[in-house]
């Protein structure tokens, strides 16, 4: 079984400093993939980045304002934001994938408020 725990969101000041960290712990295999989604209220969630060791994955329409890391020997993945908006405010999840099994986990969330 794999936990992952989120930190590092709260309140943002727009145009500020967003950083995300994501720990994974738990797992007898290794973690194939892991990304970051999020889910503003009344809206879908969605995709914010992923990173895999064939590479990552930056969807068009945040127009690669987040840019994701991954620390491979602590099983951690971080997102940083670049100017932050009110718009990016958002329940944010780190989601993994955990090879051999292939079963997707979630984190809890957390919650990221862009507002001055």
């Amino acid at each position: 079984q794999v936990q992952l725990v989120e930190s590092g969101g709260g309140l943002v000041q727009p145009g500020g400093s967003l950083r995300l960290s994501c720990a994974a712990s738990g797992s007898q295999y290794s973690i194939e993939t892991m990304r970051w989604w999020r889910q503003a209220p009344g809206k879908r969630r969605e995709l914010v980045a992923g990173i895999s060791k064939d590479g990552i994955i930056s969807p068009d329409s945040l127009a690669g304002r987040f840019s994701i890391t991954r620390d491979n020997a602590k099983n951690t993945i971080y997102l940083e934001a670049d100017s932050p908006k009110p718009e990016d405010t958002a329940v944010y999840y780190c989601n993994a994938v955990e090879s051999v099994t292939w079963k997707n986990y979630w984190g809890q969330g957390t919650q990221v408020t862009v507002s001055s």
